[in-house]
């Protein structure tokens, strides 16, 4: 799941944040890039989860719906189908999701949320143009829910609020871990009942030794990759450089030296990028034009050759 867009951002911000704290150590900041990564992962089982009590609460309502409809003889029908969608009752019994909730916080899911939540998806188009299904597929409950997630959930700051309340890791993680979460609704298949895989951690080991050796090799050779920043600042000192531009630079350099795999003008690319959120406005052309200049300077002393 953790892709290396989001390692870089970790990354980027804990190395800057060890520049800043002189009392930090390479080891420490290397286990807080870990445990950060970790984090971003219970977040995205925790939007799962979510889910799964939003769809328990419109469950419970509808009971609630029904037992007050037979207590007063009233003679409307109940529609059910919330409550015998396929895809959400899928969700409900995932056994790696039964697994993390059972070790879960479940006090980080407010109820006010998750009541606000269901209240908005009734309110929407999308459970209109459901209901009036004359009748539903697998396909059709997941897509419902799909199309509630990025309608309702994603941009609902209460989540954001909720998160932010119990850890400073989930500041900067939403956004990319919410495209997790559409991801692994797409991927969901009937046939798969309970055992259902959820996304792993890291989509495979070259990506956690990438954040590893990302860190450990930017921090440990710090010193080298900032003074190879200041003679070819071209005029400019370090001190004048803002702090975040000089990190996203050190970062750069890290990957050209020790990455020969991943290609130059994705790395540049990734981090001009970076500049544009992290760091000034102005920023990202004054990184693009040194990080062109140092690649080629690396080529023609032959120091990488990609």
């Amino acid at each position: 799941m953790i892709n290396r867009q989001l390692i870089r951002i970790k990354t980027v911000q804990l190395v800057y944040s060890f520049y800043q704290n002189g009392s930090k150590t390479i080891s420490s900041t290397e286990k807080e890039l870990m445990f950060s990564i970790s984090k971003a992962y219970d977040m995205y089982r925790y939007l799962l989860l979510l889910m799964v009590r939003v769809y328990e609460y419109g469950v419970k309502d509808i009971g609630v719906q029904l037992s007050r409809a037979e207590r007063l003889h009233l003679g409307s029908k109940i529609d059910r189908r919330w409550e015998e969608n396929r895809f959400a009752r899928q969700l409900q019994a995932n056994k790696a999701l039964l697994t993390f909730a059972e070790k879960a916080d479940e006090t980080l899911l407010d109820e006010s949320v998750v009541k606000n939540l269901y209240k908005s998806i009734l309110k929407s188009d999308i459970y209109d143009d459901y209901m009036n299904l004359k009748a539903t597929t697998y396909e059709d409950d997941r897509t419902f829910w799909r199309h509630a997630y990025k309608a309702c959930f994603m941009p609902d700051e209460d989540i954001d609020a909720m998160f932010e309340e119990k850890s400073l890791y989930w500041n900067d993680d939403r956004e990319t871990v919410d495209s997790f979460v559409i991801k692994t609704i797409k991927r969901f298949v009937e046939a798969n009942g309970e055992k259902q895989p959820l996304l792993p951690e890291f989509d495979s080991d070259d990506d956690r030794e990438f954040a590893e050796s990302l860190i450990h090799e930017a921090l440990t050779h710090g010193d080298e990759y900032r003074a190879i920043i200041s003679e070819n600042a071209r005029g400019w000192k370090l001190s004048r450089m803002a702090t975040m531009d000089v990190v996203l630079a050190q970062l750069a350099i890290t990957e050209f030296l020790n990455f020969p795999t991943i290609p130059a003008v994705v790395t540049i690319n990734e981090y001009i990028g970076l500049s544009k959120v992290y760091s000034t406005p102005k920023s990202y052309t004054y990184l693009n034009g040194l990080l062109d200049y140092i690649l080629k300077r690396f080529r023609a002393e032959g120091k990488i050759m990609k």
